[in-house]
């Protein structure tokens, strides 16, 4: 749960970097920056939308990872309240990690080489794919009460989470 708190943590301040990023560069070659904000709502902008994305997904994670330590929890209630969760992150994860790709893509001129920013978010992709993964693998059958596949569910897990944390590590070398 700890790692949750870390996680969503993360992912409101991947928002905060959005929506407090440089807005280009005036006539006097001054950068502008917006004033500090803790929330905005800027839906035309997809480094805005992947961001709240990923927030969002983080939430859906927390929620699950809070049901999970209630135990002894039914296989419907599982599968409502854990599983459901943690797929819709999935989801969002991936959703999050393809309006990325395709800012980075869409500012890229063709034929240019792939700099930092762009293996960042590859390297999160990576991890959102392994989450799903895990997901999938950690459905549990109604007929058993057994997930389908533990040891990958537990590997795609610990590989996704250090996918992120290479990313985030990566991130401290980017620059604006």
């Amino acid at each position: 749960m700890v790692g949750g708190v870390f996680f969503t943590t993360g992912g409101y301040g991947s928002v905060l970097q959005v929506v407090n990023a440089p807005r280009g560069v005036g006539a006097d070659g001054v950068v502008r920056v917006p004033a500090w904000r803790w929330w905005a709502t800027e839906p035309g902008r997809l480094d805005w939308a992947s961001a709240v994305a990923l927030f969002v997904g983080t939430l859906y994670f927390g929620a699950s990872l809070a049901v999970a330590l209630f135990g002894d929890l039914t296989t419907a209630q599982l599968h409502r309240d854990v599983w459901t969760p943690e797929i819709i992150g999935c989801v969002l994860f991936l959703v999050s990690g393809h309006l990325a790709l395709t800012e980075m893509h869409r500012d890229r001129l063709p034929g240019a080489r792939a700099d930092l920013g762009w293996w960042i978010v590859v390297v999160n992709q990576v991890g959102s794919a392994l989450f799903m993964a895990a997901g999938i693998a950690a459905f549990v059958r109604p007929e058993t009460g057994d997930a389908l596949a533990v040891g990958i569910a537990n590997w795609a897990t610990f590989s996704g989470a250090a996918c992120f944390a290479v990313a985030g590590v990566m991130q401290e070398f980017e620059r604006p």
